[in-house]
């Protein structure tokens, strides 16, 4: 493991700390158990948690609301920028974020034990919740003296929460639920302002708002929006906009349409949106299902008007890295080929709607990966750890952008966005 970038208060990553680990899939009936230990720390102590179980989510939402000095982990790159408490716990110097980079290759299994035996190697105590003795955290603790179990071996997997009287929810409580909610204030403090179960509150916040899936995606479709030049009296308008609606498992037939129709200069184009964190390999699980294909196809040949689909990965669904623009009539190809999408690499974020009229991508003559690379060779390559350091000690030697961009081969835009990157995130002190 090697910590790649580091954000907020560093003097707390030289402080003592206490690291929080917990088994995945903690039964809720047990959550007043690890709330209890939070409740008992204060603004002294120092606790390192992760965040990428609902479990490891809510005890660092309990931690930040209560203002206990956060060092949180994180694998590859942070994410949850949006999130109001770690806004504020930045601003108040009272978090730092650690990156932190795997050293085995992709699609190796061992990434998560090799981040625990890390980050347990720079803290100087554990504190343990629900332990799962099957589980990967059960035998990382083995042998270890300095491990504090907050659930003891009689306490069962399937705890209950106590009994409680099942009161109707009130619109007050409903309006105080939704605002604490929306400020990432996390399910404990909740509880503690309602008195009701967390089950209920769970509950309770399903019923009343949108997946986060659907919210990314909701997401990612206006940052596509903002991408046309949509103006009141302008050419291009947009006619419909698709929302994924259900009422329990029952969905109207027109959410397996396109998101948008666009209508410019009295010609219709249609545009489906998808972001992920990362691609699938296998783009035809996913994505380009047949399901999906054979939908958007129907629409198409219905409608009599062009079908694209748009595909942001990686970065916030607001701001992803990577954006591709993908024609309907080529994806088949795409698929029974199992070729890369590479090619339909968009660097622009502006897009022309008369191109998507057009049978071809729209950007994918102008801007394919091959077209750029016989200019820069190196374009679009992942930048290596001997690059940073490199283009560290050019810019400390007084090297311009345009002499950095002939020596690493990548286009101006690209050397300014790395030293941007570099500078921000403090690397030279963290890059270890």
């Amino acid at each position: 493991m090697q910590i790649v970038e580091a954000k907020g208060n560093k003097d707390l990553f030289s402080r003592e700390k206490t690291l929080f680990l917990c088994s995945k899939m903690t039964p809720i009936g047990l959550y007043d158990f690890v709330f209890q230990w939070t409740d008992s720390l204060t603004e002294r102590d120092c606790i390192a948690c992760f965040n990428s179980t609902v479990m490891e989510s809510e005890v660092l939402k309990a931690l930040l609301v209560t203002k206990v000095p956060t060092v949180l982990f994180v694998m590859n790159r942070f994410t949850d920028v949006n999130n109001i408490q770690i806004e504020r716990a930045l601003k108040e110097n009272r978090l730092l974020i650690v990156v932190l980079r795997r050293d085995e290759p992709w699609g190796k299994g061992a990434t998560p034990r090799l981040r625990n035996e890390y980050v347990m190697s720079l803290c100087q105590y554990i504190v343990c919740g629900y332990v799962n003795r099957n589980g990967s955290v059960f035998s990382l603790l083995a042998g270890r003296d300095n491990v504090e179990k907050l659930i003891g071996e009689g306490i069962g997997t399937m705890a209950a929460e106590p009994e409680t009287r099942h009161e109707r929810w009130t619109v007050g409580q409903d309006k105080v639920l939704l605002r604490m909610y929306y400020e990432d204030m996390g399910i404990h403090a909740i509880h503690k302002q309602l008195q009701r179960s967390y089950a209920a509150i769970y509950a309770r916040i399903h019923s009343m708002t949108q997946s986060e899936e659907l919210l990314k995606g909701r997401e990612f479709e206006d940052y596509v929006l903002s991408l046309f030049d949509i103006r009141e009296g302008g050419s291009l308008i947009l006619q419909e906009w698709q929302g994924d609606k259900s009422y329990g498992m029952i969905q109207p037939e027109n959410n397996s349409n396109p998101d948008f129709v666009f209508r410019y200069n009295e010609k219709e184009f249609a545009i489906e949106c998808k972001w992920r964190e990362k691609l699938d390999r296998d783009l035809s699980k996913d994505i380009f299902s047949s399901q999906k294909l054979g939908n958007y196809k129907t629409f198409s040949a219905s409608r009599k008007m062009p079908v694209t689909v748009i595909i942001g990965v990686g970065g916030e669904p607001c701001n992803p890295e990577l954006l591709y623009v993908i024609p309907l009539e080529r994806i088949d190809d795409i698929v029974s080929n199992n070729n890369s999408i590479v090619g339909f690499l968009c660097q622009s974020r502006s897009l022309d709607a008369s191109l998507f009229l057009r049978k071809e991508s729209p950007k994918e003559k102008a801007y394919t990966l091959d077209d750029k690379r016989k200019e820069y060779a190196n374009a679009y390559k992942p930048w290596r750890r001997e690059d940073d350091e490199q283009l560290l000690a050019l810019c400390s030697e007084g090297k311009n952008v345009k002499e950095l961009s002939q020596f690493f081969k990548r286009n101006e835009g690209a050397i300014r966005s790395r030293i941007k990157k570099l500078s921000e995130n403090g690397l030279p002190l963290f890059y270890q």
